[in-house]
């Protein structure tokens, strides 16, 4: 019976490895995609809608800050819990992956029991510390008093999505994501131009959305059809379990909640310059998003197979994963932000009809995503940390990019070059930390195997 609960998985550690990470990841990749356009088509729905477009897209763009910070809590269940999940599943330890699926559970009810909280009994402060400002606070507002609804389902369908791709399953988890997001698509302009509901229709296509995602996610996890499912036995606290997913899952946490802290500093300092700047971060950024999706998309397909691997010690498994890793996010990267910088008015285009935030964003927009142009490396390395549970260089990477170098350089240029030093330290920052990373990488990564010493399973 064991080996019949173990067929999926056990292609982790047996399929040729590139095939195998190619069929992995291209599902994630595909899901990533598909969940991305969430934001997507409410911000370009959002930015045409006529007499308000520009306004309504700054308001939205300020509570992207606060959805990424209370999203972000669910990464320290998927991006901390799976992967010691898959390692445990690699180990044949079915008892413990199940007790972190479990625990995992419990830990996103408790997230969003707090943050939701706090995020309505503080809400318009919040708005106004992130950018809002009087013309485009009421935008915000409506906004987020609606979405903020959903916050149990988007926990659950982004932090337990994870706990599915591991199990060798990525069809399933892409499907699960594709479902919100056709919803989605199929709603807002319902909700925002039929019924006339504006932004607040955006909001409430969202939600209704993320509850079918969510309703995919949990349907498939406590079905027979999943090898690792969602028991009710092991959804109680055991605090060493709970310990060890936060100890893992702060890296993915901080890699994730830090964009939201940089939202914040970068939107109140372009405020001072006018809400089209405000608007031209909000494209930006979703630019940046459309760039980093095939790279976390890939990861969620390498980190399975490597920490499985890692689990089971076969190193050399794991190190040519991590080449094939390396080679192909930093090369697919490369090119995609290139075409980025060469057309920005094309993009710009897909979310407004104003020429003066087409313009801004055309300019604005090679300076923004400079650095980017190597970031594919630091994504990489760093979810690998993450794949084989090294928890300490993980957030000391993630802290690197946006706490230590974004922040005191946007503060600093904007003193020294106004608007464009704001943007400038975007790229100055994802520039330097990739290629600090990589070093920490090349320099650890040895040592790290050299450590794993158990024997590989037949």
């Amino acid at each position: 019976m064991k080996n019949k609960e173990l067929r999926y998985e056990e292609r982790l550690g047996q399929e040729n490895l590139l095939p195998l990470i190619f069929k992995m990841a291209l599902p994630a990749i595909a899901a990533q995609f598909v969940n991305l356009l969430y934001n997507l088509v409410d911000r370009i729905y959002i930015g045409h809608i006529p007499g308000i477009g520009t306004e309504a897209l700054a308001g939205v763009g300020v509570t992207t800050s606060i959805i990424i910070l209370i999203s972000s809590f669910s990464a320290i269940v998927g991006g901390g819990g799976a992967p010691l999940a898959a390692i445990a599943l690699g180990q044949g330890n079915l008892e413990r992956a199940g007790k972190i699926l479990g625990n995992g559970f419990l830990l996103l009810i408790a997230f969003t029991l707090v943050t939701s909280s706090i995020a309505y009994t503080f809400m318009e402060p919040i708005l106004l510390f992130t950018g809002a400002s009087e013309n485009t606070l009421s935008y915000a507002r409506d906004y987020l008093s609606i979405y903020l609804l959903g916050t149990l389902f988007v926990e659950l369908s982004t932090g337990l999505n994870t706990f599915i791709n591991i199990q060798g399953r990525p069809t399933v988890s892409m499907y699960a994501v594709q479902t919100g997001a056709i919803l989605n698509i199929i709603l807002d302009p319902i909700f925002i131009f039929w019924l006339d509901f504006g932004v607040k229709g955006a909001a409430i296509a969202t939600v209704l959305a993320q509850i079918g995602s969510a309703t995919c996610v949990i349907g498939f996890l406590c079905s027979n059809r999943a090898t690792l499912p969602l028991e009710k036995r092991y959804i109680k606290p055991d605090l060493k379990i709970v310990a060890s997913i936060v100890a893992l899952g702060i890296s993915p946490f901080v890699m994730s909640s830090t964009e939201s802290l940089v939202g914040f500093v970068l939107n109140s300092n372009l405020k001072i310059y006018g809400d089209i700047y405000v608007s031209a971060l909000t494209i930006l950024q979703s630019s940046m998003q459309i760039a980093g999706v095939p790279l976390v998309g890939f990861a969620q397909g390498f980190v399975p197979v490597a920490s499985y691997n890692y689990g089971r010690g076969n190193t050399q498994r794991v190190k040519n994963c991590a080449y094939i890793a390396l080679a192909i996010m930093f090369s697919f990267n490369l090119a995609l932000i290139l075409v980025m910088m060469l057309f920005p008015d094309t993009i710009a285009r897909a979310f407004t009809s104003d020429t003066r935030l087409i313009d801004t964003v055309s300019w604005a927009m090679p300076v923004f995503l400079g650095g980017m142009t190597i970031f594919g490396l630091q994504r990489a390395c760093q979810n690998m940390f993450v794949a084989l549970g090294q928890a300490r260089i993980s957030i000391f990477i993630a802290l690197l990019r946006k706490i230590i170098l974004l922040i005191p350089l946007a503060l600093l240029l904007s003193r020294i070059m106004g608007v464009t030093g704001i943007y400038a330290a975007e790229a100055i920052a994802d520039g330097t930390a990739a290629i600090c990373c990589t070093l920490i990488f090349i320099w650890q990564f040895p040592r790290i195997l050299r450590k794993q010493t158990r024997p590989e399973k037949t």
